[in-house]
């Protein structure tokens, strides 16, 4: 596969924000982790929940497919830890 330089920067850019984001956030890398090994399999649920600073609530959730599987499987390859 071939790159540009523009999605070379754009992979750089994203490796910066990646770390900026695991200083900031020391422990989320940790978590994501505990669940890539034990808990990612078909079948289960991945719920996700923000709270606005006025405190408005947006939940969804999704039930892990082997095709999801495979999409994080593709991600984590991605190596960008």
């Amino acid at each position: 596969m071939n790159m540009n330089l523009n999605q070379l920067a754009m992979i750089q850019k994203l490796k910066e924000c990646m770390g900026n984001f695991r200083s900031n956030h020391p422990k989320f890398p940790l978590f994501l982790n505990a669940v890539s090994r034990e808990a990612l399999m078909e079948g289960s649920v991945i719920e996700i929940t923000v709270t606005t600073p006025e405190g408005k609530n947006y939940c969804s959730n999704i039930k892990l497919k082997q095709d999801d599987l495979e999409l994080l499987e593709c991600l984590k390859s991605l190596g960008l830890h």
